[in-house]
């Protein structure tokens, strides 16, 4: 108590509160946002390929990332075609402000 009574005593202090409240703010955002940018219809698997459609074209910054998460088999346009992700990383993917849409590839493509 005495060391939040301090920090907002001190301009640093209330500084540091504000940013803390601005990340918490950012993230709870992310999380409100991300389950809606997954699409329906992906199968029962554990491993499952899908389409990550951003609001701009994909540079090597976001396909690198991607890669942590599964196989890179291909963009086109402002999508990017992820294969072999595990299903539970979908939200993770989500989170990513700048992903727009998560839909299922289709069989075939």
């Amino acid at each position: 108590m005495m060391f939040l009574r301090s920090a907002l005593s001190s301009r640093r202090g209330l500084i540091l509160i504000g940013l803390g409240l601005a990340w918490l703010c950012w993230q709870a955002w992310l999380a409100i946002v991300a389950p809606a940018k997954i699409g329906t219809g992906f199968p029962d698997r554990q491993r499952v390929n899908a389409v990550v459609t951003l609001p701009f074209a994909p540079e090597r910054f976001h396909i690198l990332v991607f890669q942590r998460y599964g196989r890179v088999s291909g963009a086109e346009g402002n999508s990017v075609e992820l294969r072999n992700i595990d299903k539970s990383q979908l939200g993770a993917i989500a989170r990513f402000y700048w992903v727009r849409r998560i839909e299922p590839l289709q069989q075939g493509g």
